[in-house]
């Protein structure tokens, strides 16, 4: 590089078609409140392949859970290959690589799962024939659907979303849930049969939720990532992860929770299960926008010690076979 050449803004990215909608979504933002950053060459997009992204015949837990769609990101990070990362923070593990931080939430997305039904004509999951078969690779989504129905059969459905609506298309499953976000985000939300409340289905820990994450010692990247953050997006993601957090939540554990700034304060949500949904136990509170993350710490601890030891053990101990999923589709 010339002397006196601006190095550009190096953004680093998976490669599916809502990463790429997120990266360009923050290319977008980063634009609009630094004119510097409109001139030719003066942001580049880079594109990294993740372990999440490259192994799909197999569940999340079989892979180890959390950090899949990261742990790449974070490599290009510490090396200097990339200066900021755009992550779906619902992938984002609970703890950050030293040497790096998360203090950009982008403007939240809505929260909900889309349900999509192979004709659209059944828009409840109340409502859905015995023994259907639903394309899912979350746990949360299996443990809340077989609550409310133990005949349905739920299939490890993994790719992208377009992967995942074909095999749809092609009489794979008949039904599969997605959040509406990233649908939202790639304009194919008319695709949904119906949104769910979070009655119906209690969303995942930061679901919705776009984060950028730097090394903590580049001033640069921190100026422009700083600009971008949403205020309340970030304390309601903070106070789930720390739900998550108290949980030591993985991907062998059915986990949901949503927090929310409602009339001055933060309400909270939170719910695990049984992967086959024959043990649920929820929890709601609310409180003072500053003790967020204490909010979601006390919740995380009391459905631990209402669920007890045993049921953690029996978590542990279930294999990815009686977990999720029997065949993968």
């Amino acid at each position: 590089m010339a002397d006196g050449e601006v190095q550009p803004l190096r953004i680093g990215t998976r490669g599916s078609p809502l990463a790429m909608a997120q990266a360009y979504e923050t290319r977008r933002r980063l634009q609009e409140n630094f004119p510097e950053l409109c001139e030719d060459g003066a942001i580049e997009i880079r594109v990294l392949k993740t372990q999440g992204d490259m192994v799909l015949d197999k569940s999340l837990m079989e892979l180890g859970g959390k950090g899949l769609f990261t742990k790449e990101l974070d490599v290009a990070l510490l090396g200097d290959e990339v200066d900021i990362c755009v992550h779906s923070m619902k992938d984002v593990p609970t703890w950050l690589p030293e040497g790096t931080i998360l203090p950009c939430n982008l403007p939240r997305e809505d929260t909900n799962d889309a349900f999509i039904y192979k004709d659209g004509s059944v828009k409840r999951i109340e409502d859905l024939p015995d023994n259907s078969v639903i394309g899912t690779a979350s746990l949360r989504r299996q443990a809340q659907l077989m609550a409310k129905n133990p005949t349905l059969k739920c299939v490890n459905f993994r790719g992208n979303v377009q992967t995942r609506l074909r095999k749809l298309e092609d009489g794979v499953v008949d039904a599969t849930l997605l959040a509406i976000a990233g649908l939202k985000r790639m304009d194919m939300d008319g695709c949904a049969t119906s949104v769910l409340d979070w009655d119906e289905m209690l969303p995942a820990v930061a679901q919705g939720a776009i984060g950028i994450q730097c090394r903590s010692d580049d001033e640069r990247s921190l100026k422009y990532i700083d600009a971008l953050n949403d205020p309340d997006t970030k304390v309601c993601v903070d106070c789930e992860r720390a739900f998550l957090e108290a949980l030591d939540g993985n991907c062998k554990t059915p986990i949901a929770g949503q927090a929310r700034v409602m009339d001055g304060k933060i309400k909270f949500r939170g719910l695990i299960a049984m992967p086959d949904g024959s043990q649920k136990f929820e929890t709601e509170s609310e409180g003072e926008i500053a003790d967020a993350k204490k909010i979601g710490k006390e919740a995380g601890e009391k459905l631990k010690a209402e669920a007890g030891e045993k049921f953690f053990e029996m978590m542990v101990e279930m294999s990815p076979q009686q977990v999720l999923g029997q065949i993968t589709k």
